[in-house]
C-alpha cells in the first residue's frame, strides 16, 4: 500500500465512524418529534372532551334552571289565587264580625235595661212627686169645715207630713237627674260615639258613686274601650268592676269580655283561663254559655 493510500482510507473511515455514531441520534430526535406530536394530538382530543362534557353540563344546568323556574313561577301563580281567596274570606268575617258586635250591643243594651228593672234602679219605685201635694196624707182624710157662709174654711198653713211630702220630692228629682246622666252616656254608646261615652259614663261614675247603675256605667265603659281596640284599658276596667262589685249581675259578662280582650291580645292561654274561671264562678249565667261554646271551638 503506498503512503498516499493510506491518509485516504483513514478519512474513509473516520465519515463511516461519524455516520455511525449520528444515526442512533437521529433516530432519537424523530422518536421525540414522534412522541410530542401524539402529546399534543391527546391534548387536542382531552380538550375536545372536556369541551363537550362542559357544554352539555350547562346544557342540563340550563335545563335545570329553566325546570326551576317554571315551577317557581307555578307556585307564585298558587300563592297569589290562595292570598285572593283568603283576602274575600277575611273581608267576609270582618263583615260577619261587624254585624255580631252589632247584636252583641244591642244584646247587651237590652240586657242591661232588663238588669236595672231587675235591680230596682232609679226612679223604680220612686213616690209620686204629687205625694205631699195638698190633699193627701193623713190632713185630707176628713173634709174641711165649712162656715155658715158655706166656704171651705182655708186649709192649715203647714199641715203634718207636708215635710216628708217635700224631702219624697226631691228625692224623685235627684233620682230622674242620675237617670238621665245615665241614659245620655248609654245613648252615646248606641250611637258609636265611644270616646263620648267613656267620657260621659266616668262622669256618672264620679258623680254618682253609690248608684245601683255605677257597675253598669264602668261595664259599659270596658265595651267603649273594646269597641276602641283598647284591649288593655278595658281589661283594667271591667276587673275594677268585679272588684268593687264582686256580686253585680254584671260580673260574668265582665268575665266575658275580659276573655275576648286577652284573646284579641293573642294571648290564648290568659282567654282561656279566664273564660274557665267565668264557668267555675257563674255555671248557670247568660256568659257561661257563651264562654262553654269558645271554649269547644279552641
Amino acid at each position: 500500500m503506498t503512503r498516499s493510500a493510506f491518509p485516504l482510507r483513514l478519512g474513509a473511515a473516520a465519515l463511516v465512524a461519524v455516520w455511525l455514531v449520528a444515526l442512533p441520534a437521529r433516530a432519537a430526535l424523530w422518536d421525540d418529534e414522534e412522541a410530542r406530536r401524539r402529546i399534543e394530538q391527546t391534548n387536542l382530543r382531552v380538550a375536545q372532551v372536556q369541551k363537550q362534557l362542559e357544554d352539555r353540563i350547562a346544557a342540563l344546568e340550563l335545563q335545570l334552571k329553566n325546570q326551576g323556574l317554571v315551577e317557581l313561577f307555578g307556585q307564585v301563580e298558587q300563592l297569589k289565587t290562595d292570598v285572593a281567596r283568603l283576602r274575600g274570606q277575611i273581608e267576609v268575617l270582618n263583615h260577619e264580625s261587624e254585624q255580631t258586635q252589632k247584636r252583641q250591643r244591642d244584646l247587651y243594651i237590652d240586657l242591661d235595661s232588663r238588669l236595672r228593672r231587675l235591680e230596682g234602679g232609679p226612679g223604680a219605685n220612686v213616690p209620686p212627686a204629687a205625694s205631699g201635694a195638698p190633699g193627701s196624707g193623713p190632713a185630707a182624710a176628713a173634709s174641711p169645715p165649712v162656715n155658715p157662709a158655706g166656704a171651705a174654711t182655708p186649709a192649715p198653713v203647714a199641715a203634718p207630713g207636708s215635710a216628708a211630702g217635700s224631702t219624697g220630692a226631691a228625692s224623685s228629682d235627684a233620682a230622674a237627674i242620675e237617670q238621665r246622666a245615665y241614659d245620655v252616656a248609654l245613648d252615646q254608646f248606641k250611637a258609636g260615639n265611644y270616646a263620648a261615652a267613656i267620657a260621659s259614663f266616668n262622669a256618672f261614675v264620679k258623680n254618682y258613686a253609690k248608684s245601683p247603675l255605677a257597675p253598669s256605667a264602668h261595664y259599659w265603659i270596658g265595651n267603649s274601650q273594646f269597641a276602641l281596640k283598647d284591649y288593655r284599658a278595658a281589661i283594667a276596667t271591667q276587673r275594677q268592676l268585679i272588684a268593687a262589685f264582686p256580686s253585680n249581675a254584671k260580673v260574668p259578662d265582665a268575665l266575658l269580655n275580659i276573655a275576648t280582650c286577652q284573646f284579641e291580645l293573642s294571648d290564648g292561654t290568659a282567654s282561656r283561663r279566664t273564660l274557665e274561671e267565668l264557668i267555675a264562678k257563674h255555671p248557670q249565667s247568660e256568659a257561661a254559655v257563651k264562654a262553654r261554646q269558645r271554649l269547644a271551638i279552641r
